[in-house]
C-alpha cells in the first residue's frame, strides 16, 4: 500500500513540476532531468527513513525515474499554453506562424488549448493500445528497428527530402498557387536546413560550462534561439493586438470528431516513429503527419501537433526497453538511474510497468489541469500587459541560458536566434532548423 501511495505522490509532484516547465518558456524538461539525476543521491538519502517500512533504494530510484517521466508528459500537455498565448505576431503575418496563434488573434486561444489537450490525451490512449503491438513489431520477432537501423541514413535523407520538397513560401504576396512559391520555398528551406546544420557541427565541438555548476547542455541555448526567442522577438517588434478570448464551453459541433480521431491516430503513429529515429523532433513529425493529410484545417494541425508531441514523449520511454536506445534527455537520465531490462518476452519488465503507470496517471491529471489552466489563462490574458510579459519571458530565457551555459551559451543563443529568424522572414516551416541535429547525425552515420 505504501509503495502505491509513494507512486501517486511522486507522480503528482512530477505533474506539478511539468506545469512549471510547460508554462515557463525556456525551462526544458531535459534540463530538469539532468538536475534531478545530479541530486538523486540526495533524494535517496532523504527517503532513507522509508527503508524501515520495506521500501528499497532501488524502488526510490524507480520513483525518481517515474517522476521524470511524469514531468515530461505534463510538459507535453502544458507547453501548449505559452505556445498559444505568448509570441503571437500581428495579424498581417499570421500565415507565417503557428496555427494556435491564428486562433488566438481571432479570440479563440482557449479553443486551441482544448484541441491540443484533446490531441495529447488521445495520443496517450493510442500508445497504451499499441503497447504490445509495438513490442512485437519493433522488437522480435518482426524486428522492424533492426531493419531501419541498417538503412538509417537513407531514412533520414528521405525525411529531409520530403520536408524540403513539400515546402512553399507563405509570404512575399506570392499566394499559395503556382510554381514560384514552391521553388522559392524549397530554396529557402534548403538554405535554412544547411545553415542550421553547419551551426550544429560548430557548437557540438564547443566546451560549455555553467558558472554555477549546473549541467551545461549546448543544445539548450541552440534550440531556444532557433525556435523560441525569434517568435518572442517577432511578437515584441510587431506589437500584436490580442482580442478578448472566448472561454465558453466548446460545443460538439465546434470540434470535428471524425477529423480529430484521424489527426490523433496519424499524429500518434508519427510520434512513435519519431521516437525510433535519432535527430527527429515533434516539429518534423508534425510535418510528416500533415503530409498524410495535406488539406487539414488549422484546428486539426493543432490536434496532430500535440498528438505527435505526447506520443513521442510516451514512446521514447517504451523504446528504451524495446530497442535499448535513449532518444531524449529524460531517457538518458533513466539509463543512469535504473537498470534497463530488455523487453524480449511477453511479460513487461517490472521497471517499464511502473513507468507506464506513471505515464498514464500523469496523462490523465495533465489533461484536466491543462483545460483548467487554459481557461484561467484565457479569461485573464487580455488584461495582462502583453509586451511586458514577452520582455519578461525573454529576460527569463536569457537568464536561464546564462546560468546553465555561461557567456559562451549567450553567444550560441544570439547566433541561433539570427538563424531562427530566417524561417519567419521567408515564411517557411521552422522545422527546417532541425538541421542543427540532423546534419551532424548524418555525418556520424557516414
Amino acid at each position: 500500500m505504501l509503495d502505491l501511495l509513494l507512486l501517486i505522490v511522486f507522480c503528482v509532484l512530477g505533474v506539478l513540476l511539468g506545469v512549471v516547465t510547460g508554462l515557463l518558456p525556456g525551462l526544458h524538461v531535459n534540463n530538469v532531468a539532468l538536475v534531478m539525476l545530479s541530486i538523486s543521491g540526495t533524494i535517496v538519502a532523504l527517503c532513507s527513513p522509508l527503508f524501515a517500512y520495506g521500501i528499497s533504494e532501488q524502488f526510490i530510484l524507480l520513483l525518481i525515474a517515474g517522476f521524470m517521466t511524469s514531468v515530461s508528459i505534463s510538459h507535453s500537455f502544458h507547453d501548449t499554453i505559452p505556445t498559444t498565448f505568448i509570441g503571437a505576431p500581428e495579424e498581417d503575418t499570421a500565415l507565417s506562424v503557428l496555427p494556435a496563434h491564428s486562433l488566438l488573434l481571432k479570440g479563440e486561444g482557449y479553443k486551441a488549448v482544448v484541441l491540443a489537450a484533446l490531441g495529447s490525451i488521445g495520443a496517450i490512449l493510442v500508445c497504451c493500445a499499441f503497447l504490445y503491438p509495438l513490442r512485437f513489431i519493433i522488437g522480435p520477432p518482426l524486428s522492424l528497428y533492426t531493419t531501419i537501423r541498417e538503412c538509417m541514413i537513407w531514412v533520414l535523407l528521405a525525411i529531409i527530402l520530403l520536408m524540403i520538397t513539400t515546402e512553399k513560401t507563405r509570404i512575399m504576396d506570392l499566394g499559395d498557387k503556382g510554381t514560384l512559391p514552391s521553388i522559392l520555398g524549397m530554396i529557402f528551406a534548403a538554405f535554412v536546413f544547411l545553415l542550421s546544420g553547419f551551426f550544429g557541427i560548430v557548437i557540438f565541438d564547443m566546451h560549455i560550462t555553467s558558472p554555477v555548476g549546473l549541467p551545461a547542455p549546448v543544445l539548450f541555448p541552440a534550440l531556444a534561439g532557433l525556435f523560441g526567442v525569434p517568435t518572442l522577438l517577432n511578437s515584441l517588434f510587431t506589437r500584436p493586438v490580442i482580442p478578448e478570448q472566448k472561454v465558453e464551453p466548446l460545443t460538439q459541433n465546434s470540434i470535428e470528431k471524425k477529423a480529430s480521431m484521424i489527426s490523433i491516430f496519424t499524429g500518434s503513429v508519427t510520434g512513435i516513429f519519431v521516437s525510433l529515429i535519432p535527430g527527429l523532433t515533434t516539429a518534423t513529425g508534425t510535418v510528416l503527419a500533415m503530409t498524410v493529410r495535406p488539406k487539414a484545417s488549422q484546428e486539426q494541425t493543432i490536434v496532430a501537433l500535440s498528438s505527435v508531441n505526447t506520443a513521442a514523449t510516451f514512446s521514447v520511454t517504451v523504446m528504451l526497453f524495446v530497442i535499448l536506445r535513449a532518444r531524449s534527455g529524460v531517457t538518458l537520465a533513466l539509463q543512469e538511474l535504473i537498470p534497463i531490462e530488455p523487453w524480449d518476452s511477453f511479460l513487461i519488465p517490472v521497471g517499464l510497468t511502473y513507468l507506464v503507470m506513471f505515464l498514464m496517471l500523469s496523462g490523465v491529471l495533465s489533461y484536466f489541469l491543462t483545460l483548467y489552466l487554459g481557461k484561467l489563462f484565457a479569461k485573464k490574458f487580455h488584461t495582462i500587459p502583453y509586451q511586458k510579459l514577452v520582455m519578461c519571458t525573454l529576460f527569463f530565457v536569457c537568464t536561464l541560458v546564462l546560468l546553465f551555459t555561461g557567456f559562451l551559451g549567450l553567444i550560441v543563443l544570439f547566433v541561433a536566434t539570427s538563424t531562427g529568424f530566417l524561417p519567419i522572414c521567408w515564411g517557411v516551416r521552422r522545422s527546417h532548423c532541425m538541421g542543427v541535429l540532423l546534419i551532424p547525425i548524418i555525418l556520424y552515420f557516414f
